[in-house]
């Protein structure tokens, strides 16, 4: 009765005090000023502070030369790294504009370099088309940057600020006259918002690439300057390239713009059409612009852009592109009378089947679908991409029959198959072998039922799946052994992935189905981690399982639950003292604690395992300087003990989380590594084969 009346009084309270006694009131309303909340909250601008976030900073900066080349006022932009976690950019654009803002009562370059929602992007005729729709770029890198450093040449003159985590060091000030125009922004990381920063060469190289297909003729310089050692002076000089340094550079520039980036998505594949397919149009103050090609393949690769952002979900210029693609095929196959009325027509998996297709629209007025930018939600991008695609393929039809008779004949295959393909896979499903009713059963299943707490290691043959079984944690840890080499799906249709029996336990035991009847809410573990051997044969059996995880099951590797396990490649013994490398460079480093060249030489390395034998003082006193090393070149050589210790504990081992950063480059070298193609695996090999490691 007591705890009934207590809630009735607390229920019909009206003098807004806490159970703690503390009145809540407009005291309480914290308003952050200037660019503070970017600093208080950077994953609300940069979506993480992580490898990905850091990189988002250089494209911020970059887009904003970008966004000017687009709009015709530039065509030279370089981008440099320097020594202590600096970039630099500079554009030949019109120069950020640094007379009074009449709001602000400060210069515009500082009013865009410190203001949230500052720029040439909201409105007026800055700009007609863009991709910093939120015009926070320039003022975010600066927020989170320690330092920040803008130079703007126009009118005559240069003109300098200097800003640190977002506030100006000293007013705009002109250095020097000018006879150039530009922006040159440089800028450092802030260590207390990104911890360790490191600027990946592969990352930057990759997106800024893409970018270059995306703006015709537009020169991109990309230097790397890292290892340049003292004091690099630029004050001088508008591009670093005026120094004259022999350093690290790439260069893009492309007359083709779409056609070129589909050449080289498809430079490791076979193409079934011959002459790409091209438009640009305006349809209703959308910019449409499309290049397509079949390939011998039977995945599709569909990218995106929406005013040169790539958006991975799609989004209305995608519908519009499959809707027009789906029906001009039908219309076209019907109208030449190429399939049988009793096929029926293709659907949108059919005419998807080996093409490779870039789409790009601009618009004036743009909308994302959240704020990652991952999907368009512009609604009038639908019906322009459906009308100048739909018309201008079309016309490419008809003007190419032999064209148009490999398309259809490909997409005529495809929906063959795709029936031949459902009716065994939908066989299969009316037995319930893929319901998760019956376990493999080599699996050795763990006790826990939350797939939160629960782990799945896939590991190499019967010898490694004894140890693992033995070593694990069997309340959240369970094994799946693996006999040999899968199935290689990469060109492998669902129904031939069904009747592989390695394929089919592991489908069974992740419990998610596969293709239409997927679902990742039914993933049975959130951590699958693959432990095969540290030679030629686990790496491929690693790459195997990549490419299945990749084709078939994208949405696990996106949840982030795929994993390569690290095991050691050394057990080291000097004395009663054990210690484990997992890398050759790790390895000397524990040999060399010795410090005495005579000791070293005494290593012994091997494969026969380290005994462990009761010793005397005096033998042990003999054997005290004598390092032992034992190679291991497999998990099953390691007994469970020493599996658990090193790749199984939580609280000792070392996992890497599978991501795709780059889904073209991870396409291209699935493609390269696994398609049918020869000659592109022979060139990647001669060109790669200094940088492996081979084991003798």
């Amino acid at each position: 009765m007591a705890k009934g009346k207590e809630g009735k009084k607390d229920a019909g309270r009206t003098d807004n005090v806490s159970d703690k006694g503390h009145r809540y009131d407009a005291s309480d309303i914290s308003v952050l000023e200037g660019l503070e909340p970017v600093r208080r909250r950077p994953g609300m601008y940069i979506g993480t502070t992580g490898p990905e976030g850091l990189h988002h900073l250089v494209w911020e900066i970059f887009d904003n030369s970008r966004d000017e080349a687009m709009g015709g006022f530039c065509d030279d932009i370089e981008i440099v790294l320097l020594p202590n976690n600096r970039i630099r950019v500079a554009d030949n654009g019109r120069g950020i504009p640094v007379d009074m803002h009449k709001k602000t009562k400060v210069s515009a370059l500082e009013t865009v370099m410190t203001t949230l929602h500052a720029g040439g992007k909201f409105g007026g005729e800055g700009y007609k088309v863009s991709g910093g729709l939120h015009g926070v770029g320039a003022s975010v890198v600066n927020a989170l940057s320690v330092f920040c450093e803008a130079e703007v040449c126009r009118d005559g003159g240069r003109y300098m600020q200097e800003y640190s985590q977002g506030k100006r060091k000293s007013a705009v000030k002109k250095v020097s006259s000018s006879k150039l125009h530009g922006t040159i922004i440089t800028f450092e990381p802030d260590k207390e918002i990104f911890g360790d920063i490191k600027f990946d060469w592969n990352t930057v190289v990759a997106h800024i690439r893409q970018q270059a297909y995306l703006v015709k003729k537009l020169k991109i310089l990309i230097i790397d300057a890292r290892g340049v050692e003292g004091k690099i002076d630029t004050s001088d000089v508008f591009y670093f390239r005026e120094l004259g340094l022999e350093i690290p550079s790439v260069s893009f520039y492309f007359e083709g713009g779409l056609v070129s980036l589909v050449k080289y998505l498809n430079k490791f594949q076979k193409p079934v059409q011959n002459n790409i397919f091209y438009v640009e149009k305006e349809l209703d103050n959308v910019g449409v612009e499309i290049a397509l090609q079949y390939v011998d393949d039977i995945s599709e690769r569909i990218i995106p852009f929406a005013n040169n952002i790539n958006t991975p979900e799609g989004g209305t210029h995608v519908t519009g592109f499959k809707t027009a693609l789906t029906r001009t095929l039908n219309t076209y196959c019907k109208k030449n009378e190429m399939m049988k009325e009793s096929e029926g027509g293709f659907t949108g998996d059919d005419v998807l089947e080996g093409l490779t297709a870039v789409i790009s629209v601009k618009l004036r007025e743009i909308q994302f679908e959240g704020q990652t930018k991952a999907k368009l939600g512009s609604m009038e991008a639908q019906g322009a991409v459906a009308t100048v695609f739909g018309e201008a393929f079309a016309n490419f039809l008809e003007e190419n029959p032999d064209e148009a008779k490999v398309i259809i004949n490909k997409s005529i295959l495809a929906l063959k198959a795709r029936k031949a393909a459902k009716a065994a896979k939908d066989s299969i499903l009316r037995k319930g072998a893929l319901e998760g009713m019956t376990l493999p059963g080599k699996l050795a299943d763990c006790q826990s039922k939350n797939a939160a707490d629960s782990e799945l290691f896939i590991v190499e043959g019967d010898s490694a799946g004894g140890s693992a079984k033995q070593g694990r944690d069997r309340r959240t840890q369970a094994i799946l052994p693996l006999r040999g080499k899968i199935l290689n799906v990469e060109r492998a249709r669902i129904d031939k992935m069904l009747a592989s029996r390695e394929v089919k336990s592991l489908v069974i035991a992740m419990g998610t189905s596969i293709g239409d009847t997927f679902d990742l809410e039914k993933m049975r573990y959130h951590k699958i981690i693959i432990a095969t051997d540290a030679d030629v044969d686990g790496a491929h059996i690693s790459t195997l399982l990549l490419t299945l995880f990749y084709r078939y099951f994208r949405a696990v590797i996106d949840a982030g639950y795929i994993y390569i396990a690290q095991p050691p490649l050394y057990k080291i013994k000097k004395g009663k003292e054990i210690s484990y490398a997992y890398t050759d460079e790790e390895k000397i480093k524990i040999v060399g604690k010795s410090g005495d060249v005579s000791e070293i030489q005494e290593v012994v390395e091997g494969d026969e395992p380290i005994e462990e034998e009761e010793e005397t003082k005096e033998e042990t006193a003999k054997k005290s300087n004598k390092i032992h090393i034992q190679r291991y070149k497999g998990l099953g050589e390691m007994n469970p003990e020493e599996l658990w210790e090193t790749t199984m504990d939580p609280a000792h081992r070392v996992l890497k989380k599978v991501m795709i950063g780059d889904a073209e480059e991870a396409n291209k070298i699935f493609d390269i590594l696994m398609g049918s193609e020869v000659p592109p695996r022979k060139s990647f090999i001669q060109s790669n084969a200094k940088l492996a490691e081979i084991d003798i």
